[in-house]
Order: structure tokens, then C-alpha cells, then sequence
């Protein structure tokens, strides 16, 4: 067994849990395991990583998703430990993590059903819009308590001179004319989103990464996972992930406007948030560029060039309205 085995069964008997069966289903920000005990029951075990968020903020984390629980919102359910406690410790070799345990829920993921054909994917894009939609309406009339603590995404979160996700501009895998390239759409990015407005209208709590990915699907029920990247954002940043890896698909404009046409049976929404995915979309591909840069243990040899042309590609077009 791996260490990171090894620690996630050691850390079930916080919970006074066996593992009949443990399988890693994700190793990304997190290590994430599938636990089925021997009592019957499955659940979700996240090995966290160290040093991405505070005690306070994965609390937070959790005070949240309850908040949309109570919202009618399908999100993910944390068990405590034996002793009552959010979370558990662990270490693993050098490695001091946090540990929290989920209560697993069946089905298949939305980006795995959205392989049938582009008229099946506007379908289910039309199921995402609304989905985001009832979190976003959640957030927007919601007041976090006092000791609330979660990242904020706005400009200096972004495009600052230490964004959230990294200085991608220094990223090893890009050329230097794209470093100085992407140094200078830095600069013109920051200013444009200082320059949005933040009303909680349009900038409150937002997922971060919900893409199809993180969407479970088992028949009418429609359960949000990973909350890990959840912080305070403009909307418009989460519709652009939705978006983001079928931006190169034929049937794009398809899919985005059954987005949002979802997005508006649940919530009245202006054309200007529309206006802004172009732009959220490249702020997208430009954080998961130090994203990746800042893990290179995850092993993403293709990644980060490939989303470099891409940005070259499209940046001009995108900032031409803004500037």
C-alpha cells in the first residue's frame, strides 16, 4: 500500500470506521478517496492538501454548503468525527493534512452523460445553468457569519501580483515572449475587473469550479461535489467555468446559451453578465495556468502550452470591448 493509503485508513478510525474496500478517485488539490466500510455504508474521505486553506476557511467550507442544504440545494454532506470534531488530522510522511469525511452519493458524473451528441449536451447545460443559478440566488441573499473566512476572487485575486492560483506570467512551461505577453495582459485584466461592479447581485460566494465534472447525476437529482475552490467571485467567473472545456466544441454557442437559458428560469439576469464569459473565460485559462505551474507533482506536461496558445489565440478579441 501507498502512504497516502496507509494515512486514509488510519484516519477512518477517527470516525470509527474499517475499510472493507478504498479506492483514490482523485488526486488534484486533494487527495480523495471512495471508502466503502465494512458496516455497508460508502462515503467520501479528502486527505486535504496543506498550507491551500486555513482550519477557519474549510470550517467555513462546510457552514456554507449547510447554508445551502437549508436553500434546497443537493451539496455535499460532512459526517463528525468520534470526538465531534469537522475534521480529523493526519499525517502522511512529512505532511500534516486535514481530513474530512463526506457522505458518498451514487451516479454518474454530467461531464460523463454529456458524450451522447451536442444536442444532449444543450440539455444537460440547460441543467447546469439552473443549478448554478439556485447557488448563486442562495449566496446572493445570504449573510456569512462573523467568522466567515473564504478567498475572494476579485481582482487582486486574479490578475494581482499573487493571485489565489498563482503567478501564471512566470509559468516554466511558457516562452519568454509569453511571459512578457502574458505579464502585460495581467496588468490590462486587472484593471478591467477593478472596474466591474461587486453588488451581491453579481459578485457574492461562487463554487470556483463548477464544471461537469462536478456535477452528479442520479436521475432527477442533481448533487454539486468539491467545494474545495469556493470563494467569494462574480457569477459571471462560474459560468465560464461551466463553459470553459467545451470552448473549442462545435456546438459551443449551443451549449452556452442553453447555460443560460437555464441560468434564467431560476434567476433575471442582463445581457452584460452574457458579455462578460468571453472575458472570465480567459481569466479561466490564465489562473489554471498557475494552477498547474504550481503543481507540478500532478503531472500536466501539455497543459499549460496548450492553454498558452490558446490565450495568445483569443486575448486580443476578448479584451478589444473593454479597452
Amino acid at each position: 500500500m501507498t502512504p497516502a493509503i496507509d494515512a486514509a485508513r488510519a484516519a477512518l478510525r477517527q470516525w470509527g470506521l474499517e475499510a472493507a474496500d478504498l479506492v483514490e478517485v482523485s488526486h488534484s488539490e486533494n487527495r480523495v478517496f471512495r471508502v466503502d466500510a465494512e458496516d455497508g455504508s460508502r462515503y467520501v474521505l479528502r486527505l486535504h492538501r496543506p498550507g491551500y486553506h486555513s482550519y477557519r476557511a474549510l470550517i467555513s467550507e462546510q457552514t456554507w454548503t449547510a447554508a445551502l442544504a437549508e436553500a434546497g440545494v443537493d451539496v455535499p454532506v460532512p459526517r463528525p468525527t468520534l470526538d465531534g470534531e469537522p475534521y480529523g488530522r493526519i499525517r502522511i510522511q512529512t505532511e500534516d493534512r486535514m481530513v474530512g469525511l463526506l457522505e458518498w452519493v451514487d451516479g454518474e458524473t454530467l461531464r460523463t452523460l454529456m458524450e451522447d451528441g451536442p444536442d444532449r449536451n444543450a440539455g444537460r447545460f440547460h441543467q447546469l445553468g439552473g443549478l448554478l443559478a439556485r447557488l448563486h440566488n442562495q449566496a446572493s441573499g445570504w449573510q456569512p457569519p462573523s467568522s466567515f473566512e473564504r478567498h475572494v476572487l476579485d481582482a487582486d485575486g486574479l490578475m494581482g501580483t499573487a493571485p489565489w492560483w498563482g503567478p501564471f506570467w512566470q509559468a516554466q512551461a511558457l516562452t519568454p515572449a509569453q511571459r512578457k505577453r502574458f505579464s502585460d495582459l495581467r496588468q490590462d485584466l486587472h484593471r478591467i475587473l477593478r472596474n466591474l461592479p461587486m453588488d451581491p447581485d453579481r459578485f457574492s460566494l461562487i463554487h470556483a469550479d463548477l464544471h461537469p465534472g462536478n456535477v452528479v447525476i442520479n436521475g432527477d437529482r442533481l448533487h454539486i461535489i468539491d467545494f474545495d475552490d469556493s470563494g467569494f467571485g462574480w457569477h459571471a467567473y462560474d459560468l465560464a467555468v461551466a463553459l470553459k472545456d467545451y470552448q473549442d466544441d462545435p456546438a459551443f454557442d449551443a451549449c452556452q446559451a442553453a447555460l443560460m437559458d437555464g441560468y434564467r428560469t431560476h434567476r433575471t439576469v442582463g445581457d452584460e453578465v452574457l458579455e462578460l464569459i468571453p472575458l472570465f473565460l480567459l481569466v479561466r485559462a490564465l489562473a489554471s495556468i498557475g494552477w498547474a505551474d504550481a503543481r507540478p507533482e500532478l503531472g500536466h506536461p501539455d497543459y499549460v502550452p496548450g492553454l498558452a496558445e490558446q490565450v495568445v489565440d483569443r486575448a486580443d478579441d476578448v479584451l478589444a470591448p473593454f479597452i
